[in-house]
């Protein structure tokens, strides 16, 4: 489920409605982690109505998108993009749900069959640092394409 031009903060009430639709179904959020704190509180609701969707969060410590757009137009001089987050797999337990928190590749499928396995709403807090802007690309591989493209102007 995903809205139309990607707008922020739909898919953690989107799962939790998702497992409320169909409370056998599996429903997986997948975001960053600028987008979880939209509405992550709605994490709340899915420990209140006993529902165990499972919530991916990948956390680069900023809004990647919008510092993307930034460094690609304004190499270096991003603003307003940087965040100071909580530990999500702490605020799953704080809210009664399953916590994992996530630093390597081969620790993920583990985590994600014990978040399955708890049955209860959990996060899966992935850590990728702040030079991940998303799946495929870096800040650094940024910097690296510009230098070896000429600029273009507008």
């Amino acid at each position: 489920m995903a809205p139309v031009c990607g707008a922020m903060g739909f898919g953690v009430p989107a799962a939790v409605a998702a497992k409320i639709a169909d409370p056998d179904a599996p429903a997986i959020y997948i975001g960053g982690d600028g987008d979880f704190l939209m509405n992550g509180q709605e994490f709340a609701t899915a420990i209140q109505y006993q529902l165990a969707p499972i919530f991916i969060v990948v956390d680069n410590q900023s809004y990647g998108t919008i510092r993307m757009h930034q460094e690609r137009s304004f190499p270096g001089r991003n603003s307003g993009t940087g965040l100071t987050n909580p530990d999500f797999a702490t605020v799953a337990i704080g809210y009664g749900g399953h916590g994992e928190t996530v630093e390597t590749t081969q620790d993920f499928a583990p985590a994600f069959e014990r978040s399955i396995a708890s049955g209860k709403a959990a996060i899966i807090h992935v850590k990728v640092g702040p030079d991940h802007l998303g799946p495929n690309m870096t800040v650094s591989a940024l910097n690296r394409r510009r230098t070896l493209e000429p600029r273009l102007s507008y």
